[in-house]
């Protein structure tokens, strides 16, 4: 990191209502599309100086060789020895790594198939269990897609709670429920204490083969066969995808099945453009980089600790959360890839909600707050519904005016009634929501969090941080409480007596 030049300054620090004085050429310069979406950031403090300034800082951390790595399927997750072909789920990877991923779709596509022909019985239900990335992509998929055109009812449970899995239990009819355990090294503790409850329950209710309703998502096969399941029903995705980035393969078999294999095709297809788009644009032109840019000129100079995600449509309701694992898990670290202490902040606090929900909730502390949060609106030109078109244009007209209240402000006399206003946002315009669009969309969020991560010099497709809790937990089972400091020994005492 040493010859790398620091990052840039803005010491003039225009407001944004400067910056938009002769508005429609920042417009034009401050926005493209890409993969059928449209990116303005114009409300924001970027200008074209500081555009070039974090291109040279961009081009001195080797982001050119490193997207190229991230495609040619060479090791970029350093500290596992790894590389991270999510692309080649997608077409846009290492020839031999897209050749085993459409392999692993066929098997995928056969087994849908064969679901759908009732070689498994009269399916009706699916009972999808996996948690992290085995769990959010899937259910914002369906979620997004599958509200009038699911043709099963799918429940994706993560929480190893048991209330979470009695409400699909009281739901769903066993004799026709489909049960899929999605996890990568199929050991996940969550995961598989729910995996052997469903059992019992498919087990109590009458199903003569309980195993034979189980359907494996692992990169684990030999383990999910330890466990019992069938090898005609386990589908394998790579080592190298990792789970946060893994809804691209078997793990989106519930989004599959659900929707339709070739609903599925579009969602893959969808982000192979997104793909193509970052690998071979500028990335002066680059809608993931430039939104990287943006996330680093508020992380760096203004030192901003959180930014806010607010999805305009009730169908992208889940994005936020999704958002959350991809964002904070890949590049909430404190080291460098060599292992060295970082000497300024890594990625911040990702959280939001759904317009116009948090509008009556949390944009009190956007507009007059004394924190500066960077806001992302995402909307959609397309209505979701067949209702009134009020509803729509008040939803669009909503959000677009949050835009512009946050970024112009309002004097008062009144210090109560007063906004200060130069607060920005981005916003992202889908022309509808489609599998294509959300394709797109999700794999500008995974390239922009690897920009990002190139930017920051950190590696973000390792996630250490999560084991420790885990390792811990396992070991109060195992090992007792003695180790435990005296509030831990309290509470457990309190808990199990």
């Amino acid at each position: 990191m040493s010859d790398t030049p620091g990052w840039p300054s803005d010491p003039a620090a225009p407001r944004l209502t400067e910056l938009f004085a002769d508005g429609e050429r920042r417009v034009q310069q401050m926005s493209l599309e890409a993969a059928g979406l449209y990116f303005d950031f114009s409300k924001t403090h970027l200008t074209r100086d500081l555009i070039g300034a974090f291109r040279a800082r961009l081009d001195a951390c080797g982001f050119a060789g490193a997207r190229d790595d991230l495609f040619g399927g060479r090791v970029v997750n350093q500290s596992e020895g790894r590389a991270a072909e999510h692309s080649a789920e997608r077409g846009e990877g290492a020839p031999a790594s897209v050749d085993r991923a459409r392999a692993q779709h066929a098997r995928m596509r056969a087994l849908i198939d064969a679901i759908e022909a009732e070689a498994l019985g009269p399916i009706r239900h699916v009972l999808h269990i996996g948690i992290g990335g085995s769990a959010l992509g899937p259910q914002l998929i369906v979620d997004a897609l599958g509200r009038d055109e699911s043709r099963y009812d799918v429940a994706i449970v993560s929480n190893v709670d048991g209330a979470a899995l009695e409400e699909a239990f009281r739901r769903f009819d066993p004799g026709a429920t489909l049960v899929v355990v999605a996890s990568k090294t199929f050991t996940t503790t969550e995961t598989m204490l729910n995996a052997a409850s469903a059992l019992a329950w498919l087990e109590e209710d009458g199903v003569e083969d309980p195993y034979g309703r189980v359907i494996a998502l692992t990169a684990a096969p030999q383990k999910a066969m330890e466990w019992g399941v069938d090898e005609t029903r386990i589908l394998p995705f790579s080592e190298t995808v990792g789970g946060r980035y893994s809804l691209w393969s078997s793990i989106g078999f519930p989004a599959a099945l659900a929707l339709g294999w070739d609903r599925f095709q579009a969602l893959l297809e969808g982000a192979a453009a997104m793909d193509r788009h970052f690998r071979l644009a500028d990335p002066a032109a680059s809608a993931p980089v430039l939104a990287a840019f943006v996330d680093q000129y508020y992380a760096q100079l203004r030192r901003c600790e959180t930014r806010a995600v607010f999805a305009y449509d009730e169908r992208l309701r889940l994005l936020p959360a999704y958002l959350q694992q991809l964002e904070m898990e890949s590049n909430g670290k404190s080291v460098t890839v060599a292992g060295t202490p970082l000497d300024h902040p890594s990625a911040p606090v990702t959280w939001g909600g759904v317009g116009t929900d948090c509008q009556h909730a949390v944009f009190q502390l956007l507009h007059q707050g004394t924190r500066l949060v960077p806001v992302e609106f995402v909307a959609a030109v397309e209505p979701g519904h067949a209702l009134d078109p009020a509803h729509h244009r008040t939803l669009l007209t909503n959000c677009f005016a949050q835009g512009a209240a946050l970024m112009t402000g309002k004097d008062s006399a009144d210090p109560q009634r007063a906004y200060p206003g130069d607060r920005p946002s981005t916003t992202i315009l889908l022309e509808e929501v489609t599998p294509e669009t959300l394709g797109a969309l999700l794999a500008f969020y995974e390239h922009r969090t690897f920009a990002n991560a190139v930017l920051l010099g950190i590696n973000p497709f390792d996630q250490f941080g999560v084991e420790l809790g885990k390792a811990i937990a396992r070991s109060i089972d195992t090992e007792g409480t003695e180790a435990f400091d005296a509030s831990t020994r309290t509470l457990i005492a309190r808990a199990f007596g």
